[in-house]
């Protein structure tokens, strides 16, 4: 969609700018609610947009890993798009947006781990204690592009109520950069407000916003039902992704919904590469993903 968007998705986002952004949307566009639905160890609110009427209800949410943050531009261009083609009652790809939005509910939390992505894009938080906390985890190394944790050093999607115990066995047995499953699932706050929204809100479909790979997993311990295959297929084609049914790993967001709803979810490994991706990836990491955003109403 060529225009001027509302949304500055020009370098990779802070938690301010996308707050920011957000509430410049909201103010141009009242056809959304924004949603407080947690907050991060720093305090920092977990937002939750909500577009659509449809009986269908479908979540997506992104940067739950702080060094994949360029999937909150993602997300946020989307927004952007969608709200402008329904204003202005503008297709989107040749699909009517207003019965896209009489179809599906669409729940998007742009920005999970808000702590870590300003680790990542903005440098060490100005907290005292969280300061000295991350360099005492990243032995003092200032360096933080490997950085996949909320700030406290807990790799979020290790956080999941799905076989947590076979994660910790096997994992780093304290806080670290990647990887650190927690004490315990749901621990931290970040993962907490995923997991109460997603009973709360009892999703039809959950999308789970990664980097990188160019991949889809849409299974877990053969508990997805056969309709995930068939949409996996489609996500396949309309973004050129490659579906894979498992995985060895466990305690992931998309693991836990399959397991306890028994319902389609999906892990969306976006573009390829190494981790921070450039943000001169962002138009082709949207185009891809907008098609399987857009696929949603016809599957």
């Amino acid at each position: 969609m060529k225009r001027n968007r509302i949304i500055n998705d020009q370098q990779l986002y802070t938690f301010r700018r996308m707050e920011e952004d957000l509430y410049k949307l909201q103010a141009a566009y009242p056809l959304f609610s924004l949603n407080e639905i947690g907050q991060s160890i720093a305090g920092k609110p977990i937002y939750e947009v909500v577009i659509g009427n449809g009986e269908q209800h479908i979540h997506a949410n992104a940067s739950i890993h702080a060094h994949e943050s360029i999937t909150t531009s993602v997300i946020m261009r989307f927004i952007d798009d969608y709200l402008y083609a329904l204003t202005n009652n503008q297709p989107i790809r040749g699909l009517n947006m207003h019965h896209y939005f009489q179809e599906i509910t669409l729940s998007l939390v742009p920005m999970v781990n808000p702590d870590g992505v300003d680790l990542l894009n903005e440098g060490l938080p100005e907290d005292p204690n969280l300061r000295d906390l991350v360099l005492d985890i990243n032995q003092q190394q200032l360096d933080f592009s490997g950085w996949k944790a909320n700030i406290r050093g807990v790799d979020l999607n290790n956080q999941f109520p799905a076989n947590w115990n076979i994660e910790s066995a096997r994992k780093p047995k304290q806080p670290a950069p990647r990887d650190f499953p927690g004490y315990g699932p749901l621990t931290e706050p970040e993962a907490l407000a995923i997991y109460n929204l997603t009973l709360a809100k009892d999703f039809d479909r959950v999308l789970a916003l990664h980097t990188q790979g160019e991949i889809i997993f849409w299974g877990y311990e053969g508990l997805e039902p056969p309709i995930s295959q068939t949409i996996a297929s489609e996500y396949g084609r309309v973004s050129g992704y490659h579906p894979i049914r498992y995985v060895d790993s466990h305690a992931g967001y998309k693991d836990w919904f399959i397991q306890d709803f028994r319902r389609p979810g999906f892990t969306i490994e976006l573009g390829s590469g190494v981790n921070p991706l450039s943000v001169s990836q962002l138009d082709e990491l949207y185009e891809k993903m907008l098609g399987i955003f857009l696929v949603n109403q016809s599957i």
